[in-house]
């Protein structure tokens, strides 16, 4: 599910959101907004350009996110 919403909707930090990382989905959502406003006189180009970085190593992190949720889910759980 994770990559689902990276892939649709990585931009927007739904990724983040899923895997309980508020903080930084938020500021994912932030980036969007802003590069999307600023783009006009160019400086948001940069911000989205960024944020396409950001998303891409997004990519590679998800794996690590989802083991740890599991090893906790498997400790609570006694296993």
């Amino acid at each position: 599910m994770s990559y689902l919403l990276w892939f649709f909707l990585g931009g927007l930090g739904a990724h983040r959101f899923y895997n309980g990382r508020t903080g930084s989905g938020i500021a994912q959502l932030a980036l969007l907004i802003v590069g999307a406003v600023t783009s006009a006189i160019g400086v948001g180009l940069f911000l989205l350009a960024a944020l396409g970085v950001w998303a891409l190593v997004d990519a590679f992190l998800i794996p690590g996110w989802v083991g740890e949720h599991n090893n906790r889910l498997a400790t609570s759980l006694g296993a």
